[in-house]
């Protein structure tokens, strides 16, 4: 593929992904403004950001297996127009039913972003080319936390309806885009959709939420003896077992059982499940700051930008070097910075210029850990049928880890009181997480673009 062709090809995934990780983090600013105009309480506020996760989990999916199936053309397209869909559906809403309708398609339609995309990254780019590409993909979940509030204190200035009214024009373009420069995919055989698999899927997914915004964080142990909680969790691990004996039975699964019977593809999961756990703590260290030096919560803010920047420009650079050196000693040297930063921030008398280099320290080794590398072992595992749905394994077991980390982080912290004494004994708790992803990762297999090319499909379930 020509050098300018892959350049536009990148811009166009790059921009869509983006878009969908900004609508993440752009609508914290505005939260206030919508909870007063709709009045609305903290508990429903939550909402419209769980409304989201939750179908941009299921989304994340469905939208990897249809693409799997129909070629990740109609499905990246399909994923911009409901993306574009709830955006307008947001413009509009007069109720907060309305808001969460829409923050649900939104979310829906982000799901099938990264996962579409890295079909595509693995069907048109050459291996050599594919750790660049995956780790300019990588960076954008740091670009969207850097730019997201800062972008949407500019709009809200105007209106926060603004916040998603400048996704229409956006998505107008990539659809345009994406019908010149994305060829069809091959349609495989038509298979019986695994209705009761997807069923079963939304209600665990549903019940994780509800399980994790049920937990009062002064009182833990209480919570989760509750029905809500409680219940839910056990709700989830009936139907987990339930669906994986429905999966093993299904013509074409919205899972495949085969995808793990690759130990690589298992460790990813939990590589990538317990790496996302960690960085839902970096949504305290605004808290532990406050905390511990007494400066305002906007200064807090602003102290975490050195630690994005270096995620930022460290995830591309990741993905050049996994054809040098591979994808485990990346995978391994993260882990041990992100030790490193978890370690300061657990056990240091923190000042500015000690949060600052830890915060470097925690980002390029983020960077190394949710970017290139997982999923560039993902597709030396999974041959063209699996491509985007393994993709969509991933996303999710992401967002699981990012729910769950910061449901535990802030229990832990409610539970010794707050303060800097509370976040740090819960950063001191993620030590132990820490290492188990490193041991994990220690015993991967590296992969390298060369030995993509001689990747085996997985076998079809019989």
């Amino acid at each position: 593929m020509e050098a300018k062709n892959t350049k536009w090809l990148l811009a166009l995934l790059f921009v869509g992904t983006l878009m969908g990780a900004l609508d993440l983090a752009i609508i914290g600013p505005a939260l206030p403004v919508i909870q007063i105009e709709f009045g609305m309480q903290e508990r429903e506020l939550a909402g419209l950001l769980n409304a989201y996760v939750l179908m941009q989990m299921i989304g994340a999916l469905l939208l990897a297996k249809l693409a799997d199936r129909r070629g990740p053309r109609p499905i990246y397209i399909l994923s911009i127009a409901l993306f574009a869909i709830g955006s307008f559906m947001l413009v509009v809403a007069d109720t907060s039913w309305m808001l969460y309708a829409g923050r649900g398609v939104q979310g829906f339609g982000a799901g099938g972003f990264f996962p579409a995309s890295a079909a595509v990254i693995g069907a048109r780019l050459a291996p050599e080319e594919r750790g660049k590409a995956l780790g300019i993909l990588g960076a954008v979940w740091g670009l969207a936390f850097l730019v997201g509030p800062l972008l949407g204190g500019i709009l809200l200035r105007y209106s926060w309806q603004w916040l998603f009214a400048i996704n229409l024009p956006i998505a107008a373009i990539l659809i345009v885009g994406s019908l010149k420069m994305l060829t069809p995919g091959d349609e495989h055989e038509a298979k019986p959709f695994d209705k009761t698999g997807m069923l079963i899927l939304m209600v665990a997914l549903g019940a994780l939420i509800i399980a994790i915004t049920g937990i009062d964080t002064t009182a833990p142990l209480d919570s989760l003896m509750s029905l809500e909680v409680g219940g839910a969790l056990l709700l989830i691990g009936v139907l987990t077992a339930i669906f994986w004996a429905v999966e093993k039975r299904a013509v074409d699964p919205i899972v495949r059982p085969q995808l793990f019977h690759s130990a690589q593809i298992t460790k990813s999961c939990l590589i990538s499940t317990g790496t996302s756990a960690l960085q839902s703590g970096s949504i305290f260290l605004p808290a532990l700051l406050v905390a511990a030096l007494a400066i305002s919560p906007a200064d807090a803010a602003l102290l975490l930008l050195p630690g994005v920047v270096a995620a930022t420009i460290a995830a591309p650079l990741f993905g050049r070097m996994i054809n040098a050196v591979g994808t485990r000693a990346i995978l391994v040297g993260s882990q041990v910075l992100s030790g490193i930063s978890i370690a300061i921030y657990a056990f240091v008398d923190m000042n500015i210029w000690i949060f600052i280099v830890a915060s470097i320290i925690g980002g390029v080794g983020s960077a190394g850990l949710v970017g290139a590398p997982i999923r560039y072992i993902v597709l030396a595992e999974t041959g063209n049928d699996d491509r985007a749905a393994a993709q969509g394994l991933l996303s999710v077991v992401s967002s699981v880890g990012r729910l769950v980390g910061a449901a535990l982080v802030g229990a832990v912290a409610a539970s010794k009181g707050g303060g800097e004494a509370g976040y740090q004994a819960a950063f001191a708790g993620l030590i132990g997480l820490a290492v188990l992803i490193l041991l994990t990762a220690m015993s991967l297999k590296s992969k390298t673009a060369e030995q993509i090319d001689g990747a085996r499909p997985l076998k079809s379930a019989s």
